[in-house]
């Protein structure tokens, strides 16, 4: 795709009525995916111009026809590099890269999410400014090594290199309060402007979705990975199969670990009642089950858990990470993440009196909607973009 023409050289970004966006990031999939469509979308419509650059060997079918649907939005076009998961020597030829690619682009912005996609856009727009390009350099964690505790070498090296990166940061962007606490814990408090702002949500996602005539009492959807439960999830499910309840579920997705969980609900003898499905939209998927459980062992602002509130979709979810900040003063009835017998125990009880937990639902999806929608989100990010090439001091 052709890249817009540079404007001017006397334009001022700080002041400009249209910006020069690039969001960096690694895995096109999953909430982090999710949240950089949106701002492009929202980006694209308020007159800015957009780019992404993102990992080339990850991702499948799914994610393909996702940007696809984005490319009219990219007036920046997709620049799809090879980028590592793990930490090593290559990320210095990936970052590299990225500064290369972002110079034919002429940013404004970089926005990095994630942390390996926030080191390449600081690494990049470190490049780009001392070379004298006036570039503001965004860094959105979406979790990432903030998950991580301070014990062994591994992390202590992540931290490490978050704090290196931290001093070329022009501004933070939290999706939850948790979020940044976490960052401020556990590596400094940003010296830079910064803020929180909530994931959010299309008006059409606020559309009630009740649940189809076979669906099956439970439904999982998120990726195949420890962190986010599932194996917890099947052990609830065996727990309750075992005891003879009617405890059938679909599970929804893909990831590393996805065979591993194959396995397990085989080694459990679950192969009759759960059934594995590719990656879906999340409003496709929620019909297949009466109750979505999101059993995460970390998050940080889920889409999942906000989808099914705006849809009014009936959950049992864990007390991790922003979680909580989404069910507010329904905080209580989270279960602890990792506890199969406490997750067990919700799900039993959805099954023998649903009532209680669809009233929750739907006092839940009224305060959501009050409070997660795209345009709000939209407008803060580009506030903070504006601070950020400003020079505005922290706060």
């Amino acid at each position: 795709m052709a890249r817009a023409p540079r404007p001017a050289a006397a334009r001022n970004p700080a002041t400009a009525d249209s910006l020069r966006i690039v969001h960096v990031f690694r895995d096109p999939v999953g909430g982090l995916f999710r949240h950089v469509r949106d701002l492009c979308r929202a980006q694209t419509n308020g007159g800015h111009q957009v780019g992404i650059i993102c990992d080339a060997t990850t991702g499948g079918a799914f994610e393909e026809r996702l940007f696809e649907e984005l490319a009219p939005d990219l007036a920046l076009g997709l620049h799809r590099l090879p980028m590592q998961r793990e930490i090593g020597p290559s990320d210095f030829a990936t970052a590299r890269r990225v500064a290369a690619v972002a110079r034919t682009l002429s940013p404004d912005v970089l926005h990095g999410h994630g942390a390996k996609g926030g080191a390449y856009a600081r690494i990049g727009g470190t490049r780009l400014r001392a070379s004298g390009v006036r570039v503001a350099r965004i860094y959105t964690p979406h979790g990432g090594s903030l998950h991580y505790d301070r014990r062994g070498l591994r992390n202590r090296v992540y931290f490490a290199a978050e704090r290196w990166l931290g001093r070329r940061t022009d501004g933070f962007l939290f999706v939850s309060r948790y979020e940044a606490y976490a960052f401020t814990d556990k590596v400094h408090k940003p010296r830079v402007v910064s803020d929180v702002v909530p994931n959010g949500l299309r008006p059409e996602e606020y559309e009630p979705i009740s649940p189809a005539p076979n669906a099956r009492p439970f439904v999982f959807i998120g990726m195949m990975r420890d962190l986010k439960g599932p194996d917890v999830f099947i052990k609830a499910l065996a727990q309750l199969h075992s005891v003879g309840l009617p405890v059938a579920a679909h599970m929804v997705g893909s990831g590393p670990d996805r065979d591993t969980y194959r396995d397990l609900v085989a080694a459990l003898g679950l192969g009759e009642v759960v059934t594995f499905h590719e990656p879906m939209p999340a409003r496709d998927a929620f019909p297949m089950g009466k109750v979505l459980v999101v059993p995460s062992r970390a998050e940080s602002m889920p889409y999942i858990v906000l989808e099914a509130a705006a849809a009014g979709v009936p959950m049992i979810a864990t007390k991790v990470g922003g979680i909580p900040e989404i069910f507010d003063e329904q905080w209580k009835r989270l279960v602890e993440p990792g506890d199969v017998e406490a997750l067990a125990s919700a799900m039993e009880e959805a099954l023998a009196d649903p009532q209680p937990l669809l009233d929750a639902t739907a006092e839940l999806r009224t305060e959501v909607r009050q409070l997660h929608t795209v345009e709000v989100m939209a407008t803060a990010v580009e506030a903070l973009y504006r601070a950020a090439l400003q020079g505005t001091p922290a706060r």
